[in-house]
């Protein structure tokens, strides 16, 4: 296996790892403001791409800022995750058995957190 082989990181890794820096920041930032977060090897071109392709998926915004742009995350993490969750539900797989799956692999506190939440929304009331 070669060095570069080696060093790779897994699919979507450094789309995550942009993710993170965009969320960490408290402004929108450069793609070099991006690349030097990342304290990575990468060339700034790169970084613009991941950019580039999150913005196509609607995962980060972007505004002009002189001759570039600089980026920020379209939502934060938690909301990012609940999209995902509301994505994977919504592709015709059986609802009703992937939301069985789901909470029956949830522990005991996630579980009463589940259902407070719902009966916050007034989805269900609270079991004793």
């Amino acid at each position: 296996m070669s060095d570069a082989a080696a060093t790779r990181r897994p699919h979507g890794q450094l789309e995550s790892d942009v993710l993170a820096v965009l969320w960490e920041a408290d402004r929108p930032l450069s793609p070099g403001e991006v690349n030097d977060a990342l304290g990575s090897a990468l060339a700034r071109t790169t970084v613009t791409t991941i950019l580039t392709r999150l913005h196509e998926k609607d995962l980060v915004h972007r505004e002009r800022a002189g001759r570039g742009y600089v980026y920020a995350a379209a939502q934060d993490a938690s909301g990012m995750v609940a999209s995902r969750m509301h994505t994977e539900l919504s592709k015709g797989a059986d609802r009703d058995s992937v939301l069985r799956h789901f909470v029956s692999a949830l522990g005991p506190g996630d579980e009463a957190l589940l259902r407070s939440l719902l009966a916050d929304a007034g989805g269900t009331p609270e079991r004793a």
